[in-house]
């Protein structure tokens, strides 16, 4: 398969050729779906917890007679129905993750890259950086480019001034190739790849 390249100031820059096994894929809704929710959860804290019973500091003496008063019995303020008491089969601190097999997880993350290059959502472009860090200045390129919402991924290391001037931009993400994911390819509505990032893809899925 060949996709053209750009550059971020809207020039053709030749064309590259990337492997129909990553990016000519048919998309495979099943699989894109178990991987955002793998992704979901393993990323959810977990840390919700409420004291049960035996964890609260209330007073174990018999509040008052067993019988004679008409209300029900009972020996200490712990339980949950008294006011400061332990909360009955309450949330527990826990990890929220699931598994999910490697190679399903790589299968995925070629269906994600696949689905942007069929509905011609994917953009290449030669690099990206920047002269400077100048936030608008790369917002004039990327609506140049007809960027809204838009996941850049680059190579092994981002370009600083490109990272600082694209973090104060809506909508809009900057990771190195080994950052790359479904949820994020996904949420937004374009994929920017570099020829690096590619070159890096290719690499790793052969």
């Amino acid at each position: 398969m060949e996709l053209q390249v750009t550059t971020l100031a809207g020039e053709s820059a030749g064309q590259v050729s990337v492997s129909d096994e990553v990016f000519g894929l048919e998309p495979r809704q099943d699989l894109l779906q178990r991987m955002i929710r793998y992704q979901l959860l393993k990323r959810q804290a977990g840390t919700h917890k409420a004291k049960d019973r035996g964890e609260v500091s209330m007073t174990t003496a018999k509040m008052y007679r067993q019988k004679g008063t008409g209300r029900a019995r009972h020996g200490s303020k712990k339980p949950g129905v008294f006011r400061g008491g332990g909360k009955s089969h309450g949330p527990v601190a826990r990890s929220h993750a699931i598994e999910l097999p490697k190679k399903v997880r790589a299968l995925a993350l070629k269906h994600a890259l696949s689905v942007r290059a069929r509905t011609e959502t994917l953009i290449v472009i030669d690099d990206a950086k920047a002269g400077e860090a100048k936030t608008k200045g790369l917002a004039a390129q990327f609506a140049g480019l007809g960027l809204n919402s838009v996941l850049i991924v680059d190579g092994a290391q981002l370009d600083d001034n490109f990272a600082k001037a694209a973090r104060n931009l809506r909508n809009v993400d900057v990771l190195p190739v080994q950052g790359i994911n479904v949820y994020d390819i996904l949420r937004r509505e374009k994929l920017v790849l570099t020829k690096s990032a590619i070159e890096a893809l290719e690499e790793r899925f052969k």
